[in-house]
């Protein structure tokens, strides 16, 4: 998700490309550990991702991260645990727990676009936290299937 971070959904699908193709197909932290950052790099993305990516694998090969871990523990021990790491935040901790984890309740008020589809499907000018936390409450325990319908609604043209 690092990779994902603040470009199109085009730019980071050939960013993936390029650093399986680097890994030989497979992404373990073995093999991300043993590229230079400039090898991360070269794929497509800036020198601080590629440093954040590395650190990340180089976190989990010297057991700071343990990522077997990870499915058991709480949606807030996940966020947590990852935010500890350079370069993963709370949007960050949160698309990992609706792609990745597969958590059923993930609204996240750092997507903008999750704000945008609130806005336009309740049709606010402007969206503060404490009205997108009603919104929270409101599809919790289903945050995630409504942050699908959300993203999908924010990419709708304007009536």
């Amino acid at each position: 998700n690092i990779i994902e971070q603040q470009i199109s959904v085009a730019a980071a699908t050939t960013v993936h490309q390029r650093l399986l193709t680097l890994c030989d197909g497979i992404y373990t932290p073995v093999h991300i550990a043993s590229l230079s950052e400039q090898d991360i790099q070269q794929c497509g993305m800036t020198m601080r991702k590629a440093g954040y990516i590395k650190g990340i694998a180089d976190s989990v090969i010297n057991h700071t991260l343990d990522l077997d871990q990870i499915p058991a523990m709480s949606d807030k021990a996940v966020i947590n645990t990852l935010i500890k790491l350079k370069g993963i935040g709370i949007w960050t901790a949160e698309m990992l727990l609706i792609s990745s984890l597969n958590r059923p309740d993930i609204l996240s008020w750092g997507d903008l676009a999750i704000q945008r589809g609130i806005m336009r499907l309740y049709r606010h000018q402007s969206l503060d936290r404490t009205r997108f936390e009603r919104y929270r409450k409101r599809y919790s325990p289903y945050g995630s299937t409504a942050s699908l319908y959300l993203w999908a609604l924010s990419k709708e043209s304007a009536d």
